[in-house]
């Protein structure tokens, strides 16, 4: 169980629905007329606080959810300081707080961008990309993927040029990679070093990368994802703000994600 913002919502629903809902049943056992004058001012707080919270809690737990981006790991497809909507209900319903999925919805396709909660670090979520589904062979050498023995292709775009909170990557190679039909751009840096292996990727598990690849703290490092960790699918930018780029990036706001 998560102790954390899903939590104080589902306490805050409860505590004001059980006032609200025990003063209204008081005044039908004493046949007492509802709203009266002399209404406590709890109750005041509960009826008035309760169906924000309740609608707040069932938008966020089943639907949408927003996520500010904290780092570079996304680069290029996402900047420091985006603002995005995941969709909650793309790889099932799940509980709020249990996190226990009680609807069958639909599976992560490879590609897709996900938030997931950190296997070592669960209170933690994540972001990266869904690169290899349960049951693949994963090779990564000299900065190039390899899915099942094929080839990820890759077309150099050139040399990227940073903004904001992202200008340390200035420099690096920006390449259109094709994800066995899955288009999308990536970061690499010639210098860098990263790990290099094979991967087989278990049952109920998802292997996940950054774009930004050699800056990225993903499953080469520490693993796959399992199915029960994963939070929604992202889908949408709908605000930037990164102070070190003069604030608001205007041509940002309502990218759809690929």
């Amino acid at each position: 169980m998560d102790y954390d913002f899903s939590f104080f919502l589902v306490v805050a629903s409860f505590v004001t629905g059980v006032v609200w809902g025990g003063y209204c049943l008081y005044l039908k056992r004493a046949n007492l007329p509802y709203p009266t004058e002399s209404e406590p001012l709890l109750v005041e707080y509960a009826r008035s606080f309760f169906p924000v919270v309740l609608i707040v809690l069932l938008l966020r737990s089943f639907l949408f959810e927003p996520f500010r981006i904290p780092s570079g790991s996304m680069m290029p497809t996402l900047l420091v300081g985006d603002f995005i909507l995941v969709n909650k209900f793309s790889y099932g319903v799940r509980l709020p707080v249990l996190n226990t999925k009680v609807i069958e919805v639909g599976e992560p396709k490879r590609g897709d961008i996900v938030v997931f909660r950190f296997p070592k670090q669960p209170e933690v979520d994540y972001i990266k990309r869904v690169i290899g589904l349960p049951g693949d062979r994963i090779a990564y050498f000299d900065k190039k993927l390899h899915v099942n023995g094929v080839p990820a292709k890759q077309v150099s775009l050139g040399r990227y040029q940073g903004v904001g909170q992202g200008s340390n990557m200035t420099g690096a190679e920006r390449l259109e990679e094709d994800l066995l039909g899955i288009e999308h751009s990536i970061l690499v840096s010639r210098g860098a070093s990263s790990v290099e292996d094979v991967f087989v990727v278990p049952q109920g598990q998802y292997f996940v990368m950054g774009d930004n690849r050699d800056n990225s703290n993903d499953s080469r490092y520490w693993g796959t994802v399992p199915e029960a960790n994963l939070v929604g699918r992202a889908f949408f930018i709908w605000m930037n703000w990164d102070w070190q780029n003069s604030g608001i990036a205007f041509d940002r706001l309502g990218t759809v994600l690929r």
